[in-house]
């Protein structure tokens, strides 16, 4: 039976089987493959043992290792003890040398490998979408707000050039933090690969660098029985930052969506959406809230990540069950997040003419600092145009009347600025500055940046 949503409600399959059990046992079953084969070339074990071993880690199934679990209460042993018996007389060689976090830590950096390669091919699309709507959109001005309040108006483009940029920014942090975090380690019990010297391997840290390299992952430079769990709670770190910046957009999509703004809606399948059991006519921005929801979540699992820096001298079992939760739930709620947001964005509905209505509604409010800078170029002081500016907004706040109204009876004003000249003062899409621009090379510096990441892992 399916309990935790993200079983059943978020992430993709293809996420999902990467964390799956059976994945994580064939990716362990890999990792002594892999082991056995270097071992061998090292002349540890026989070739024909690691070529049995490499047949049996084929052929290794979930429930065996499960059934022999249920005996051991030992997850790994379970594993070596099923791969043995499947490697015939050649099983005494299975696992020599090495420790359960060998393994663990080792298939636990293939699934954030493989997971990592995901979340930038699905960052991939929502970064696409982004920028194609951003390109969409030039030439577009809307109002710009701070605290909520109108502010100077901007081109729309730049709202999407920051969300690119967010987005971007993103995806560059979590490639170095999956770099940082998938790497393995094969030095035994303490991390001194005494085992190995032992054995008569004399450069072990050479076969370490060779099992992983036949893993496509790098090794930990210094360790315990364990990885340090610093680099996990750095790529945690990332990835809730990321969240974060997706919770980002989706508030504000959430709220330029809101009945009273409506500049842009979420997409809403007309014959057959419902979006209350009460009121039918609701149309909810729910992909945007669910972006945000999810956000709280990822949030919260940097703690779990940070708590699991510090264990006790060579290693201890508390940051096992903690890691079991956090990391699957980590990648599939922010796949979960870029996917529904993609969505949104690729069929967000920009609504032009509300943003019209909006910008000339308010346009007076939008205008009032080029009202006092127009001051200030006819040589007025900066201060004393602010001041005079400022008083003409509290009176139109008051009366009513607008700025520019208020502006054309003022005789502060008037002695400086004609009637002319103050019309064309009203024009938002002529005060917009390198907004555009900047856009653009937003825009450029994504597009650049997709290069680099495609094909990534």
């Amino acid at each position: 039976m399916q309990v935790h949503p993200i079983d059943y409600r978020y992430g993709s399959m293809e996420m999902r089987k990467i964390f799956e059990p059976e994945n994580k046992i064939r990716l362990m079953a890999r990792t002594e493959a892999a082991l056995a084969k270097v071992q061998a070339m090292y002349n540890v074990i026989p070739k024909e043992a690691a070529e049995a071993i490499k047949r049996a880690s084929k052929e290794i199934e979930y429930e065996n290792v499960k059934k022999e679990e249920e005996k051991t209460k030992h997850e790994t042993m379970a594993l070596v003890k099923a791969l043995a018996r499947k490697s015939g007389s050649y099983g005494e060689y299975v696992h020599l040398g090495v420790t359960s976090n060998d393994i663990l830590d080792t298939a636990m950096a293939l699934q954030i490998k493989m997971a990592g390669r995901l979340l930038i091919k699905r960052s991939s699309r929502l970064l696409n979408a982004i920028i194609a709507k951003g390109e969409k959109v030039e030439g577009i001005v809307a109002l710009g707000r701070t605290h909520g309040v109108v502010a100077d108006p901007i081109p729309l483009s730049l709202k999407f050039a920051l969300w690119s940029y967010l987005v971007r920014r993103s995806m560059k942090r979590l490639v170095l933090a999956l770099e940082d975090a998938a790497v393995g380690k094969i030095s035994g019990a303490v991390g001194t690969m005494a085992a190995l010297v032992e054995l008569g391997v004399r450069d072990p840290k050479m076969l370490q660098q060779n099992v992983l390299r036949e893993l496509g992952l790098k090794s930990a430079e210094v360790t315990t029985q364990v990885v340090p769990r610093d680099r996990l709670a750095y790529l945690i770190s990332m990835m809730s930052l990321y969240s974060s910046a997706l919770d980002n957009i989706g508030n504000e999509i959430r709220n330029l969506h809101r009945t009273e703004i409506g500049e842009m809606k979420e997409y809403f399948e007309e014959t057959s959406q419902v979006g209350s059991s009460t009121m039918p006519h609701k149309r909810n921005p729910i992909k945007s809230e669910k972006v945000c929801g999810l956000a709280k979540i990822m949030r919260s699992l940097i703690i779990a990540a940070l708590e699991n820096v510090v264990l006790e001298h060579e290693r201890d079992l508390t940051n096992s069950s903690a890691e079991r939760c956090f990391l699957p739930e980590a990648f599939i709620i922010l796949e979960e997040q870029i996917i529904t947001l993609s969505d949104v964005i690729e069929n967000l509905k920009i609504d032009e003419r509300r943003i019209r209505e909006n910008l000339e509604k308010y346009k007076d409010l939008a205008l009032s600092e080029r009202l006092m800078i127009a001051l200030v170029k006819k040589g007025m002081g900066r201060q004393t145009a602010h001041e005079i500016v400022r008083k003409l907004s509290m009176e139109s706040y008051s009366t009513g009347q607008g700025i520019f109204e208020i502006a054309m009876e003022d005789g502060s004003i008037r002695n400086v600025l004609a009637s002319d000249e103050i019309k064309e003062l009203l024009d938002p899409s002529s005060y917009i500055g390198i907004g555009e621009e900047i856009a653009r090379e937003e825009f450029y510096r994504a597009k650049e940046f997709l290069k680099e990441v495609r094909g990534y892992g």
